[in-house]
């Protein structure tokens, strides 16, 4: 497998992160199967891992330290803090109390004593992005982080930390995790060109559009008890966007056809094909997925079958609006006027 820099940071990491949000109560309950998905990811050459503390609670950290006793080392480990763990206040969020608090919480559920990345899971309207640089910057200077990155920031929230970090002498976030895939390419008008312009690693999620590139989910396929149990706009399958979806999907699937790789390797490709991303996080929840998805990383995308999928989702388009991810949804137009 190839490697690819991590931004300007010289550190080197797979074209696919193996994500670990399926490990633990929210997807595989088996442990030992989960650990030897972990190894077999490794052993494939995988050598990014990105998790975060509100994964099922904070098991899949504690999965992931299981699985990397002895490998630890070989490992860019990432994860992520924000995201409320438990009840009560000041539980949450990017405060210098809480990240003090969270980081030695995940570092102690991970089995190590630093991590490579350190994410925020989401931007905060409520609060000085320098409060939260502040005290990443303490924790990079005590060793307990290597470096930092933000997640699901607007390509104007990522500027403000830039200068943030630049005017305090503060530790600067070197990536950002935003989603994207061929259905959801949001990104691509403003968040990819500021990490590209400011030097920053970008590790995208959810290549496969939360299993609509899976192939789970086509015209002539009834709705599962997985996708009714989702009570969103993101898997209402009478809405209009959806339908379009669907249509897309079926489309897509020739043209994986005609290019000699599954629907899924496409979808995966399509991600990491982009000159401004790193790498694209993968989630499987069963060994049988993480196969599936490997061989996306040595796929290259010819200029032809690029321009077929532009003709079936333009560049720069998301086909359902609620398929965006950013902490105040400040990408779609309805919230800037309001």
């Amino acid at each position: 497998m190839d490697y690819r820099l991590l931004g300007r940071t010289g550190v080197e990491v797979s074209p696919l992160c193996l994500g670990t949000m399926m490990f633990g109560a929210w997807g595989n309950t088996d442990v030992d199967d989960s650990i030897r998905i972990i190894n077999h990811a490794l052993d494939a050459g995988i050598n990014f891992i990105d998790s975060a503390d509100v994964y099922s609670g904070g098991e899949s950290e504690e999965i992931v330290g299981k699985a990397l006793k002895g490998r630890r080392d070989d490992v860019v480990l990432a994860t992520k803090f924000f995201m409320p763990m438990g009840k009560g206040p000041n539980r949450s969020g990017g405060s210098r109390k809480w990240v003090m608090q969270a980081v030695e919480n995940s570092l102690r559920r991970l089995g190590t004593d630093y991590i490579d990345l350190y994410q925020v899971h989401r931007p905060s309207a409520l609060m000085d992005v320098e409060e939260t640089l502040g005290a990443l910057t303490d924790l990079v200077r005590q060793g307990k982080v290597r470096y930092i990155g933000s997640s699901s920031y607007s390509g104007s929230q990522i500027v403000e930390a830039q200068v943030a970090s630049r005017d305090g002498n503060l530790a600067r976030f070197v990536t950002e995790q935003p989603p994207y895939s061929i259905l959801v390419r949001g990104i691509e008008e403003d968040v990819l060109p500021t990490t590209q312009r400011h030097g920053m690693g970008t590790l995208t999620y959810s290549p496969l559009a939360g299993g609509w590139l899976s192939g789970k989910w086509r015209k002539d396929t009834a709705p599962t008890p997985t996708s009714a149990a989702r009570p969103n706009a993101r898997f209402d399958m009478g809405s209009a966007a959806n339908q379009k979806k669907l249509e897309v999907v079926d489309a897509l699937a020739h043209v994986a056809e005609d290019a000699g790789i599954s629907l899924i390797e496409l979808a995966i490709a399509f991600a990491i094909n982009h000159p401004g991303v790193t790498s694209a996080i993968i989630g499987p929840r069963t060994l049988e997925q993480l196969e599936s998805q490997l061989p996306a990383a040595t796929v290259t995308l010819s200029a032809e079958i690029l321009d077929r999928i532009d003709e079936l989702v333009a560049p720069g388009r998301t086909l359902n609006p609620d398929d965006n991810s950013y902490g105040a949804n400040e990408l779609v137009p309805a919230a800037r006027r309001r």
